[in-house]
């Protein structure tokens, strides 16, 4: 599972490592288009942290909208709670973040939410909730927030912790290096 701030930089396992998983090198054999799909498709799902059928369910849902598929799935995948959670600062994981949404640390608008893969729309407020601001880890996200980015298509209130989504991400806002298109290939065979 990938963790933290190591897949931002050169040192991520998925990006350093071409070879499978085992003993010893295997000869030079040729990685088979499926094979490829398989592998990014993997590789999406692993970064969210979701099961093979939530991801099945979100690729629907973007082959629904209008416009490019692929980026219809990414901003879907960035739009749910337990990520934006992990964008804004205040975990230092999307697994951290999934944990603080599923316990009631988080609000939306105001309201409890404990359900990671609700999918936040522009104009909601992201907070801690009362019980979620007397934990240890809020305290700590209060002294470490002044150091992190917000992605563009988020706003945070430094002193009060309070995000705001401003619009839906678009592809250049996404820096997670996921080749889409071969998804939806993989999909549409």
């Amino acid at each position: 599972m990938i963790k933290g701030e190591r897949c931002a930089t050169k040192k991520c396992a998925l990006e350093r490592r071409n070879l499978p998983p085992g003993k010893g090198r295997p000869g030079r054999r040729k990685i088979s288009d499926r094979g490829r799909q398989l592998r990014e498709k993997q590789k999406a799902r692993n970064t969210y942290g979701i099961l093979e059928r939530q991801f099945r369910r979100h690729f629907a849902k973007a082959a629904r909208q209008p416009g490019v598929t692929g980026e219809n799935m990414l901003r879907i995948l960035e739009m749910r709670l337990d990520n934006v959670v992990y964008r804004l600062g205040f975990a230092d994981s999307r697994r951290q973040a999934r944990q603080f949404v599923c316990h009631g640390h988080v609000t939306v608008n105001g309201r409890k939410m404990d359900i990671p893969s609700y999918l936040v729309r522009g104009g909601d407020a992201i907070a801690w909730s009362a019980r979620g601001a007397r934990t240890d880890h809020h305290k700590m996200a209060l002294e470490q927030i002044a150091d992190k980015v917000v992605p563009e298509w988020l706003s945070l209130d430094k002193e009060q912790l309070i995000g705001k989504v401003v619009r839906p991400p678009g592809r250049e806002n996404i820096e997670i290096k996921i080749d889409d298109k071969v998804i939806v290939e993989y999909y549409s065979r």
